[in-house]
């Protein structure tokens, strides 16, 4: 976290670095350090020495410089437990190495802790102290101003924006820096801080476990509370851009620092009033996490589910501050729990403080214990300190171990350091004490060493100096008393595959406001199957529209981008969530169209069946000899074969119903007009040779006859024949004219023979109708021609009209035209024809004599 100064403190400090950068030979023949000595707050010499920078103070008095005066030191403010506890744990960490004898034997370690009080200018001239020594030396012109650093390598800072100052500066002269809580993930960049190590993991897995961590809960919209500072921007930073492949949305950042006014916090708290999500990431660093919770608390921000950073979700003293309940349910990524054994114990016994700063210990005393020790001429009014106090009945945050884990990461540093010591100075039994240390040789070996701690954890540096990222996930878990319980529900594991990394254990977790159900939080509602997601205009991605699925398109997933079209013979359901076989549609005898059609072809057979029986009843009449009764049975037959072959055009059309059904009616019909054609020429015929001198009956006889009717019939089988031999029909799934159905017809195979049939049937109903247009004006009584012109009448009307009718006819809609046409033309040849005759034959049989039919008279104009 990056800690704002004051302009004028700032520029005070650049401007004493530039002087001692610049300082060069004077009059006098000291080398010497320009300004106020830094003095350590803990001190302990020993053959290698350490340092180690901490802030036992978290601010410090602000003073107005006037610069007409030399700037007083930092007064500091606000004793830290947090970071005395740090500096503990290194103090124990070195005890326990000077007291082994299989790590550096003989050899004792010193260290050198300084205070910052949270001054990044102050950080920046303790790294320079501990760098260089503070006692001046003999030098003259001859000699260079040159002196060995003070110790092999610094234990700090917490966090990030010190380190990355600290880092900077001391980089140049490749001083180990170990942190073991600075974690932005900017300190990875071994270009611009080549010597800083950690053993706390790089935010950049932070940032990308907790991205992992909301959409697992399906939270795709969220708002983000930063601090102001490296930690947290950076941090968020990674977050978002991490988020934003994950697709969540972030509604509001915001970010503050615990010195903001009351102004700005106010602002941070109406963002997050104003706004519709209700989950919120806070990567916030630990001091300004406590400003927040009081911030929240005054406006009593309940309700919302706030995921932490580890900067502040492990740590159990917000919880005891955070009496609205605010944060209860939270949940969010931790370090993993360790145990240092004896650390507990040691960090409790506090009196050795006593002997190394006094100063230190009683304000730590007088905080610890709310007391004061007896000082003289006091008026004030305080419950003394006696010095003999019992810690163990205290609860604040020094006696709290909930970070240990942290606490494991300073221990974890100073064994790092021992270790490559180690190694350099060749120890086994004992050190080669003559081996000249530099801290450039001990940074190369911290970054390969690779060990085991007491309690059996492995450490060790990638190339970034960074540990393996490992997190748990921590859940703030209330119980019904009022309390939490810190529950660890899960873990993230960046070293597995990425499917594996985040594990969340199978517990039932109690959210904000006690609920059990997981928190919702997302701009817009999953959008269901059968819909896809539509953005809206101006909005994140995350806010979207659901709009059903085209015609024909389904998606059977949740917040499906896109639909996908079904495949031709399948079509959506009611819910458009899956593809359905269409329904097959053709011209069945079970609807009611195929029943009609089905009724009236076998009406019509049975109607030619009864003249057939008629006329063979009547064979020897004659008007039934008059008219060739070999021809009028041909032609029943014919009439007989074209009601029952519309019958083929409906049911299910097959590879062979689709070939008998257009080469049958084209057959059929041919042999019907043939016979009409015939019947024609004979009237004709007869009515010429009666004139006197014609004798054309000899030419046009019975056997010419009959093989008329043949030669027109097998032209139309020969073509029939090339059809289905070139192209025959066959059956086709029509998917064209109904997108909910298909439509099972028969494809012509040959449009060319397919019009080629039809084509023959019209002319030979053409010359039909010429001949028997010819004849129109025989006598009254033959009337013949009459009744074969009014059928052929009606038959060309019906073709005529057919050709549109089908062409423009849907599906099986197009069928029945067809059989329709074939019904009306056969029915308009059998009434026209023969019904007339039967009428006579049934009803006027005085009129079926020979006299009638050679009957003379005037004839009628037609």
């Amino acid at each position: 976290m990056t800690y704002m100064q004051s302009w004028p403190e700032l520029g005070c400090v650049l401007l004493q670095l530039l002087l001692l950068v610049s300082f060069s030979q004077t009059e006098e023949s000291l080398c010497r350090q320009l300004g106020d000595p830094e003095i350590p707050q803990l001190y302990r010499d020993g053959d290698i020495k350490l340092g180690g920078i901490f802030y036992f103070h978290s601010s410090w008095k602000n003073v107005e410089n006037n610069y007409e005066h030399k700037p007083l030191p930092l007064q500091c403010i606000s004793l830290n437990f947090r970071e005395i506890q740090f500096a503990q744990t290194m103090l124990f960490a070195i005890e326990e190495i000077n007291n082994r004898t299989d790590l550096l034997p003989g050899i004792s370690l010193g260290y050198s802790i300084y205070d910052t009080c949270g001054s990044i200018p102050r950080s920046l001239k303790i790294a320079l102290a501990l760098n260089n020594r503070n006692e001046s030396l003999s030098s003259n012109s001859d000699t260079q101003c040159t002196k060995p650093v003070q110790v092999q390598a610094i234990v700090g800072e917490t966090s990030s924006s010190p380190s990355t100052a600290i880092g900077t500066l001391i980089g140049s002269f490749h001083i180990p820096l170990i942190s073991h809580f600075a974690t932005c993930a900017c300190l990875s960049d071994k270009t611009k801080y080549p010597s800083f190590l950690r053993t706390v993991p790089s935010d950049y897995y932070q940032s990308r476990a907790l991205a992992y961590l909301v959409k697992y809960f399906g939270w795709t919209w969220v708002g983000a509370v930063r601090s102001n500072d490296d930690y947290g921007n950076n941090g968020i930073a990674i977050f978002t851009e991490t988020a934003e492949q994950l697709g969540i949305c972030l509604e509001y950042s915001v970010s503050f620092f615990r010195t903001d006014s009351t102004e700005k916090m106010q602002k941070v708290i109406n963002t997050i009033k104003a706004s519709t999500s209700k989950v919120i990431i806070a990567f916030v660093a630990h001091l300004d996490m406590d400003v927040l919770i009081h911030e929240l608390s005054n406006h009593n921000m309940t309700g919302y589910q706030w995921v932490g950073s580890e900067g502040w979700i492990s740590d159990s003293q917000f919880a005891a501050v955070d009496k609205n309940h605010i944060l209860d349910g939270a949940i969010g990524v931790s370090i993993p729990k360790a145990h240092v054994s004896g650390l507990r114990e040691f960090m409790f016994d506090v009196r050795p403080l006593k002997s190394l700063n006094y100063d230190l210990y009683t304000e730590f005393w007088e905080t610890l214990f709310s007391c004061k020790f007896k000082q003289e001429n006091s008026a004030e009014n305080y419950r003394e300190c006696t010095g003999y106090e019992d810690l163990t009945g205290v609860e604040n945050s020094f006696t709290d171990m909930s970070l240990m884990p942290i606490f494991n990461n300073v221990y974890k540093g100073v064994y790092a350091v021992a270790h490559a010591l180690h190694n350099i100075l060749g120890c086994d039994k004992t050190c080669n004490n003559s081996v000249q240390l530099d801290p450039f040789t001990i940074l190369q070996h911290i970054r390969k060493i690779h060990f085991k701690t007491k309690e059996g954890e492995d450490v060790y540096f990638n190339d970034n100096g960074d540990p393996a990222a490992k997190y748990e996930v921590m859940h703030w878990q209330p119980r019904e008393n009022g309390t939490l319980d810190f529950v660890t529900v899960g873990v993230y594991d960046a070293s597995l595959p990425f499917e594996k990394q985040l594990s969340l254990q199978n517990k039932s977790l109690i959210w904000a406001q006690s609920s059990t159900k997981v928190p919702v939080s997302v701009c817009s509602e999953k959008c269901p199957p059968g819909t896809r997601k539509v953005l809206q205009k101006g909005k994140p991605v995350c806010c979207h529209d659901c709009v059903r699925c085209a015609d024909g398109e389904i998606s059977n997933v949740t917040d499906a981008v896109t639909c996908v079209r079904c495949p031709p013979e399948l079509w959506p359901n009611e819910r458009r969530d899956q593809c359905i076989k269409k329904e097959a549609v053709f011209l069945s005898y079970d609807e009611i169209m195929g029943i009609l059609l089905t009724t009236a072809a076998l009406f019509g057979t049975c109607i030619t069946a009864i003249v057939i029986v008629i006329f063979f009843r009547y064979r020897k009449t004659p008007l039934v000899r008059a008219n060739n009764s070999e021809l009028s049975f041909l032609l029943l037959f014919s009439l007989t074969l074209c009601f029952l072959c519309s019958l083929t055009f409906i049911s299910q059309p097959s590879k062979w119903s689709c070939m008998l059904r257009h080469t049958a009616f084209g057959i059929t019909f041919v042999l019907c007009l043939s016979c009409v054609l015939g019947k024609t020429m004979v009237v004709l015929m007869a009515f010429k040779a009666t004139l006197p001198g014609r004798n054309m009956m000899k030419w046009f006889g019975a056997t010419q006859q009959r093989l008329s009717v043949l030669g027109f019939t097998l032209v139309q089988v020969i073509i029939c024949i090339l059809w289905l031999t070139i192209a025959p029909p066959f059956p086709y799934k029509n998917f064209r004219e109904f997108k909910e159905k298909i439509i099972l017809e028969c494809a012509l195979g040959s449009a060319v023979g397919f019009w080629s049939v039809l084509g023959y049937i019209g002319l030979l109903a053409v010359l039909c109708f010429i001949f028997a247009f010819l004849a129109r004006k025989l006598p009254d009584n033959f009337n013949e021609a009459k009744f074969i012109t009014f059928s052929m009448l009606i038959f060309c009307a019906v073709w005529i009209t057919f050709i549109p009718a089908y062409v423009s006819s849907p599906g099986n809609f197009s069928v029945a035209v067809e059989i329709f046409a074939i019904l009306a033309s056969t029915f308009g040849l059998l009434i026209c024809i023969f019904i007339p005759k039967c009428y006579i034959m049934l009803l006027k049989p005085e009129k079926n004599t020979k006299k009638n039919m050679m009957g003379k008279g005037p004839p009628k104009s037609f």
